[in-house]
């Protein structure tokens, strides 16, 4: 038996803002969608038979938030965006939870006098994806506002965005900043936000602003980056929802624990011919919590190898070999210098494995053309048979393979062509992936 609709949501209270929470509960496999209650209670479609958030239509920003258990931590964004000075009837806040937690529908119940909540609850392990892309189905606005649970944004963040930087329908991708993340105004030793009261962070926002609202970032060394998706971080990115619809801009829920997830997200909208701004003037406060290093670093590089799997370029590859800020640095050079070796503009250097006489075998420094097609038969001839299984358009800086993974890896004479540093690479990640690397014809 499930309750009516009028017992589940809590009262709405006569204020000026009228506004509204709604928890809805997404079941693991994703098929149903309720209204939350103790017990999860499941009121199936309810959202197509019942028009209740018919109100927000027309919205200017949707909030996505992606939460679990930082309950401290994101009462202070809420009480942030409280205080924005953009008329609350403007923006609504969608929550991506993974969790049902009567503590947070309570937290959520004390700002319905002054925010429109909607909380999407689902069941399973913690993944910062599912839980954005479990907002971001729900949202009713015209701009997405990505927001970590731990980013509290000064009073003017929503109405700069307006005035700034989305007039007259532009189509962009604007890139906000995290002030502290480094712990530059919060000390690391601080479990969470729960251990400093909450006008501390209103006084460092204050400060902030009285300072000119620009927050000092790394990204700031780059003024061309040759890669502007490298930059993408999702604690603080907006971009019009109608791009997300019409390119399919979720994020891709692959990507387990931490790391890489949010510029797999940023190659897509830069693929898309999305432009991506890093705005001088859009930050929030990064908060306190507990860091789990060798969880991050775990997780990071086994992220990093999915995104080279799933988008195999020699810009990823330069990306995870030579770190985001120097990747953008060289990148130019790096492809001048690939072109070179490869023979000629529209040729480009990549990696090919087959079997030889049972034994997994990879090659590195083939030539191929602009569909990606081996040139020539030196390569196919060391594989049995007459073509390789696979071939990717990789230098082969970093490779999607394991340790080990192959009996030999042969080096073809380009990979020699390249500067020491490149070559140095290269030869450095055959010897990761094979037990022998073998030079080809020239090679030293």
């Amino acid at each position: 038996m499930t309750r009516p609709l009028k017992s589940i949501l809590p009262k709405r209270r006569s204020t000026r803002r009228s506004a509204r929470l709604f928890c809805l509960v997404v079941g693991a496999g994703g098929e149903g969608v309720g209204v939350a209650a103790p017990k999860w209670v499941f009121v199936r479609r309810w959202l197509a038979e019942v028009g209740v958030r018919r109100g927000m239509e027309g919205a200017k920003f949707s909030i996505v938030i992606p939460y679990r258990r930082r309950l401290d931590n994101i009462r202070v964004v809420f009480q942030s965006l409280t205080e924005q000075t953009m008329d609350p009837s403007e923006f609504e806040v969608v929550i991506g939870a993974i969790e049902y937690s009567e503590g947070f529908v309570r937290l959520c119940q004390e700002f319905t006098d002054r925010l429109t909540i909607t909380t999407v609850m689902g069941e399973g392990e913690w993944n910062v994806c599912r839980a954005r892309n479990l907002a971001m189905r729900q949202v009713t606005g015209q701009i997405i506002v990505i927001l970590d649970a731990d980013m509290a944004i000064p009073p003017r963040l929503l109405e700069r965005l307006s005035s700034e930087y989305f007039t007259q329908g532009r189509e962009i991708c604007v890139l906000g900043r995290a002030a502290g993340y480094d712990d530059m105004l919060s000390k690391s030793d601080i479990p969470s936000a729960s251990a400093l009261p909450s006008g501390h962070y209103r006084e460092l926002l204050s400060e902030l602003e009285r300072n000119g609202g620009v927050v000092e970032d790394l990204r700031d060394d780059l003024e061309d980056p040759a890669l502007p998706w490298t930059l993408v971080w999702g604690g603080l990115v907006a971009l019009p929802a109608a791009l997300v619809a019409r390119h399919g801009l979720t994020f891709d829920e692959g990507f387990t624990g931490w790391g890489a997830e949010d510029q797999e997200f940023g190659y897509r909208i830069q693929a898309a011919g999305i432009p991506i701004e890093l705005a001088r003037d859009i930050y929030g406060l990064h908060m306190p919590h507990d860091r789990d290093i060798a969880f991050q670093d775990e997780f990071s590089k086994v992220n990093e190898r999915y995104f080279l799997t799933k988008w195999p370029s020699l810009g990823v590859e330069s990306w995870q070999r030579f770190t985001w800020h120097e990747a953008n640095l060289i990148y130019r050079d790096i492809e001048e210098e690939v072109t070179r070796c490869a023979g000629e503009s529209g040729r480009m250097l990549g990696v090919a494995w087959g079997t030889v006489e049972g034994n997994k075998v990879l090659v590195v420094g083939a030539v191929l053309d602009e569909d990606h097609t081996l040139i020539g038969q030196e390569v196919p001839a060391i594989f049995d048979g007459t073509m390789p299984r696979e071939v990717l358009p990789l230098a082969g800086f970093a490779l999607p393979y394991d340790d080990l993974q192959f009996q030999e890896c042969h080096v073809m004479p380009p990979v020699y062509c390249l500067r020491e540093r490149y070559r140095e690479a290269v030869l450095a990640e055959a010897s990761r992936v094979a037990g022998r690397v073998v030079p080809e014809h020239g090679g030293t």
